[in-house]
């Protein structure tokens, strides 16, 4: 078998932000539900090896939720039905399988119809092969759907953002994430911060403060974990005398720490679910915790979602791309 090309050249400009071209300057906009794919695809293949391989890959439970919910929603239809209608979505993943295909591997592609949007194809001499290449692509073809979608949240926030409540965040920590419009302050302390967006049945908030540690070396999750219990207890209160946010940290369901490069930033990925002592309040977390310029401080920027009659994906994929944006003032102006 030859050997699989991933044209990796063409993905690099997506996952590190690049300009498109101008191309893109008169493109329409993406249609589509948040988290939803388009898989071109024929029937006999989606409900066979090919499909089943896709499925475990974009289909996967999605980390750290009260209830199981899928990564991404694929919706499959034939090339015969790939119409108009489907050419301006938001994620699309093209299958071509035949015998005369001259160059099997995964092509990624953007804005090829509309704009922000990606374009997977994944070319192969046969089903299995096609399996096996996306089985070897996983995390790419994972990461680049995943990484556009929080891209597309990030880049609407900018473009909406309410900058007053950056310029209240960044006076106190050297640095904020952007905040989208609807988001408003909610608490202000010299060390504690919380903004959040609320309607009737959702509540999505961003806290930012700081924990201290010793300096000789980074802390482990419970110890982020402990000290960050004693920063919600104080600051987060719930709706009844005594009770208050903590984190889930039992043996079942213990939160997941993650370490990540990501634009020039270092830090760890701590997702886990949250609930409030004494009450029935409860839901899904994500927070990313790095080093403060400061000595001997660390910073915590925590997302959570409380929406107890909605799906939560959707909602900590929105709070997740705001935890991503955070930059240090310096950065704000570049």
């Amino acid at each position: 078998m030859r050997k699989y090309l991933f044209l990796l050249a063409s993905l690099i400009p997506m996952l590190f932000g690049c300009k498109a071209d101008d191309r893109t300057s008169y493109l329409k906009t993406v249609t589509g539900k948040a988290g939803e794919i388009i898989v071109v695809l024929d029937k006999a293949s989606w409900d066979g090896e090919v499909g089943t391989a896709l499925r475990d890959v974009l289909a996967k439970d999605y980390p750290m939720l009260p209830q199981r919910e899928p990564s991404f929603t694929l919706i499959n239809i034939t090339k015969n039905a790939f119409s108009d209608l489907f050419k301006a979505h938001r994620n699309i993943v093209f299958f071509n399988i035949a015998e005369d295909v001259a160059q099997p591997g995964v092509f990624v592609k953007r804005n090829r119809w509309a704009q922000p949007q990606i374009i997977l194809t994944i070319e192969a001499l046969s089903s299995e092969q096609a399996a096996g290449l996306i089985k070897e692509n996983a995390d790419i073809i994972f990461n680049a759907i995943d990484q556009i979608e929080k891209d597309r949240i990030a880049n609407s926030s900018k473009k909406y953002e309410e900058k007053s409540i950056r310029s209240v965040v960044s006076e106190r920590f050297g640095g904020s994430p952007y905040f989208p419009k609807g988001y408003s302050i909610k608490k202000v302390t010299e060390n504690f911060f919380w903004a959040s967006h609320e309607t009737t049945t959702t509540n999505l908030s961003i806290l930012i403060y700081t924990i201290p540690y010793n300096g000789d070396s980074f802390p482990t999750k419970e110890q982020i974990i402990e000290a960050q219990d004693k920063v919600l207890k104080e600051n987060v209160p719930g709706m009844f005398p005594n009770s208050y946010m903590i984190t889930v940290n039992t043996e079942t369901e213990a939160p997941i720490m993650t370490s990540y490069k990501y634009k020039n930033k270092t830090f760890v990925e701590i997702r886990g679910l949250w609930e409030v002592a004494n009450d029935y309040m409860g839901g899904p977390f994500v927070e990313h915790v790095m080093y403060h310029k400061d000595p001997g401080k660390l910073i915590v920027i925590q997302g959570f979602v409380y929406a107890p009659k909605h799906k939560k994906r959707n909602f900590i994929r929105q709070v997740e791309s705001i935890v991503y944006s955070f930059d240090w003032a310096e950065k704000f102006s570049e």
